[in-house]
């Protein structure tokens, strides 16, 4: 595992996470304990990519789902509660 103690980050900046990046992603220990995961920008969107890929195979998520909503709130109360005792109806069967 390629890691950085926190004082080391502190001590260097930049160019020790640049140097351990050389190496894979970077564990940043604090107080001996892992505390984060620095990864290039390239493992990252590969990462994103991979993420995206997975939630469009199961149908995508709840944040997908909010922002494919209407802003103008295209829904009515009434029809938002309809909705919502038929789905619980469902729930018993």
């Amino acid at each position: 595992m390629n890691t950085l103690p926190a004082i080391e980050l502190k001590r260097r900046g930049m160019a020790a996470v640049e140097e351990g990046l050389r190496h894979g992603p970077v564990h940043i220990l604090k107080r001996n304990r892992p505390a984060a995961v620095v990864l290039s920008e390239q493992e990252y969107q590969r990462l994103l990519a991979r993420a995206g890929e997975a939630e469009a195979a199961k149908g995508g998520g709840a944040l997908e789902w909010l922002l494919a909503q209407p802003l103008d709130g295209g829904r009515a109360t009434g029809d938002i509660d309809r909705q919502i005792d038929d789905e619980r109806d469902g729930w018993d069967r």
